[in-house]
């Protein structure tokens, strides 16, 4: 193999130095100080020194990671649109960085909470590193749209343009519909002795105009928010442009034609010239449990409170006045390493209205995701009856490949419509309010079956979201709860109770990801359905804690955070060491999003140490060194990214040769460890076991395209072999083979 070197100086430079929310700022022991219930959340954090060499900083780990996007995005044998689409989630990736770590860092250090990170990094020096990090992010993605995607999308008819490049029947059309649609709901506001400097709302695209006045000579200054309620792109040529290979397609920023118009926005003054900017501010938010009578209310109370929040970086166009950005700056009250000059458009993650254009030519293949073979051996679109399925076996589901709408959803559903089923119990962390999921709840209480939903409203940034649809769901009657005080309920699971004729028989559902309909398309996630005893037993205990007070439940089949998961992942590693050491198969798989927590990662270390082979498979953020001579030479590091967004977490032990194998909710963080109720499942089933070792194996084969981690935190893509042909990309893998499987099945 070798590796891809384009663009290599520039991550290089990222990641040569040596790691999101309120809630992550506040040490674990403080977190416990606020939680009633110490039984179920014992500290786990390791006392003593932590010496700073073994660890690599997660801030800028992170910052790697959304390289690694922009590496895709600057890819030119991916498909165009899929390039455009990376170029926008790099973009929303910032964004949330700096609203959520940034902003965190430097709520820190005004507290003067400035304790080293375990990298032996001050907050101060991790800011200072991310700056110039970011500084060279935000350039580099800038001009890989300006330098290559602009020029290929033009080469396929799909143009964005300037005002002046638009005929004047296209001008007429724009300005009907900025008179329409657009000048409306604009609000100019001018700064002067009777006007303050308006607030400027976090993550909102705005013009910074100076105007004069004829009659006295005199310029002001005025600000004009660009709505956010229209596209950030405006199709010149209607909604089906660029469906058409051939035809052309011309999209135009909203604010240029805005611009185009401000003489009907300031009559009877002389715009003279107008700037693009944007700021990004504290988005997190702060609620303490304890004092919240009601938790609802008091997180309407802060999403109101977070619009307000102190800025963290203002972005402006290249061509800005100084004048005018010193104006910014100083209002905002800024510093000077917080300011980005890019060319424009700034905010690219208008580039989604283009990436979803429906060009079949210019995007991955369509993946139909199939129903899973135990479900539905017939093929057809509607899974069979899933009760009788989850008695014949368990089920392992990997989705996107295994269809989320006739697997858990078809759970759901018949068991809303079954009136043999007495009660549903549930986890909501991520949804939509129309969701199928919600509805099916609904209905279930409508029918007069017990109902509880267990609602997580504190996912971030679906706070809003999810406030409605808990309205919606305690409307119908379903008993909606909210969990432990102090504890995110992230865990994912379903249980049903069915009355049967040899008495009530548990189902369950335990999985990786959110009950999410839309993004189990693109997300990768494995599930069990199962109608284990043992497992039904446990989601009872683990309900009841949940919805009531059992904080010294015991379970069987499961491992919950925060009282278990550390230690008995810990363990598991543990006895690995034992069986290197007593001669027995011993290796450690683990795939995860994010790989941060101290104690996991020192475990790892012992392992590597005693001769174990650790695979750690992580998306995000990894703070574990690997190769290290002494240390960690045992371990790799490889990540996966590509068409779908891998999401599962996995950590499988040789066992002796008895292969044990986990699934669940929780990443190796601080935050999921010990601030969060987090379920891994075991699995029994001997082919569930087999399937996911052979995935994972199949995720660190050298044949397999991915990114390999390097003991000095460099990551390198290694996506071609020796002969420049590319290697095995493990999505298409997985969609060939469920290919071949079907055909082989109809056979």
């Amino acid at each position: 193999m070798k590796p891809d070197t384009a663009g290599a100086p520039n991550t290089a430079a990222i990641l040569l130095p040596e790691r999101f929310g309120s809630s992550e700022v506040q040490t674990a022991r403080a977190t416990e100080d606020r939680i009633d219930i110490p039984e179920f959340a014992p500290s786990l954090i390791p006392d003593g020194d932590v010496t700073p060499e073994r660890f690599l900083d997660r801030e800028l780990s992170w910052l790697a990671f959304n390289a690694r996007v922009l590496e895709l995005a600057e890819d030119p044998d991916l498909q165009l649109l899929e390039r455009v689409n990376f170029l926008s989630i790099f973009a929303s990736n910032l964004d949330e960085f700096f609203m959520v770590r940034v902003a965190g860092l430097k709520r820190r250090i005004a507290a003067g909470l400035a304790v080293p990170s375990p990298a032996g990094l001050s907050p101060i020096e991790v800011l200072e590193q991310i700056s110039d990090a970011a500084h060279e992010l935000h350039v580099r993605h800038a001009h890989v749209f300006a330098d290559q995607i602009r020029p290929a999308l033009a080469a396929e008819s799909i143009h964005l343009v300037h005002w002046t490049e638009l005929d004047d029947g296209a001008k007429a059309r724009l300005s009907t519909m900025f008179a329409e649609k657009v000048f409306p709901i604009l609000t100019p506001l001018a700064v002067d002795p009777a006007h303050p400097f308006p607030y400027i709302s976090g993550l909102s695209l705005n013009l910074a105009l100076v105007v004069r006045n004829p009659v006295s000579d005199k310029e002001l200054f005025a600000r004009l928010k660009v709505p956010d309620q229209l596209p950030r792109l405006i199709s010149v040529d209607g909604p089906r442009a660029g469906t058409v290979p051939g035809r052309v397609a011309r999209f135009i920023p909203l604010e240029e034609v805005i611009s185009e118009h401000l003489d009907q926005l300031f009559p009877g003054m002389e715009v003279l010239e107008h700037h693009t900017f944007r700021v990004t501010r504290n988005e997190d938010l702060e609620v303490e449990e304890d004092d919240a009578e009601n938790l609802l209310q008091a997180l309407e109370k802060e999403l109101l409170r977070r619009r307000f929040g102190p800025p963290v970086r203002l972005e402006v166009a290249t061509d800005i006045n100084p004048n005018v950005q010193a104006l910014l700056v100083r209002e905002l009250d800024v510093e000077e390493s917080e300011v980005y000059a890019l060319p424009a458009p700034l905010d690219l993650r208008g580039l989604s209205v283009i990436g979803g254009i429906d060009r079949s030519d210019l995007r991955y293949p369509k993946n139909v995701a199939h129903t899973s073979r135990y479900l539905n051996e017939s093929e057809t679109a509607k899974a069979a009856n899933v009760f009788a399925a989850m008695r014949r076996r368990d089920i392992l589901l990997h989705h996107p490949y295994d269809s989320f709408s006739t697997s858990v959803q078809a759970f759901l559903e018949q068991a809303a419509a079954d009136p043999k089923v007495q009660a549903i119990k549930q986890t909501l962390y991520r949804t939509s309010g129309d969701s199928p999921i919600v509805d099916a709840l609904v209905d279930a209480a409508e029918a007069g079956k017990q109902v509880l939903a267990l609602v997580e409203i504190k996912a971030r940034f679906d706070e809003q979201a999810n406030i409605s649809w808990a309205r919606k769901l305690e409307q119908a009657g379903v008993h909606v709860v909210y969990g432990i005080v102090g504890l995110k309920t992230h865990c994912k699971l379903s249980l049903v109770v069915r009355q049967e004729l040899d008495g009530l028989r548990r189902y369950c559902h335990i999985g990786t990801g959110n009950y999410h309909p839309r993004t189990a398309r693109y997300y990768e996630d494995l599930g069990l359905l199962t109608a284990d005893n043992q497992v039904g037993e446990d989601l009872t205990k683990l309900f009841n804690q949940l919805s009531g007070y059992a904080p010294k439940s015991t379970f069987k089949r499961l491992l919950v955070a925060p009282r278990s998961v550390r230690s008995g992942l810990i363990d598991r590693i543990e006895r690995e060491i034992a069986n290197k050491k007593a001669g027995l198969p011993a290796k450690v798989q683990i795939k995860v999003n994010s790989m941060v927590d101290e104690a996991i990662i020192d475990s790892l270390y012992r392992a590597s140490q005693a001769g174990v082979q650790v695979d750690v498979i992580v998306r995000g953020i990894c703070s574990l060194r690997p190769g290290v001579p002494g240390l960690s030479e045992n371990i790799t590091v490889r990540s996966i990214l590509g068409r779908f967004l891998e999401h599962s977490r996995v950590f499988t032990f040789a066992n002796a040769g008895d292969p044990v194998v986990y699934i669940g909710s929780a990443d190796m963080m601080h935050r999921n460890l010990d601030r969060r109720v987090e379920a891994l499942v075991q699995l029994r089933n001997p082919e569930d076991i087999n399937y996911v070792l052979t995935l994972l194996e199949r995720y660190v084969d050298p044949e397999t395209s991915s990114w390999h981690l390097d003991n000095e935190g460099l990551w390198t893509r290694f996506h071609l072999d020796d002969t420049g042909q590319p290697l095995s990309d493990v999505q298409s893998w997985l969609l060939s083979s469920r290919s071949r499987q079907r055909s082989a099945n109809r056979r």
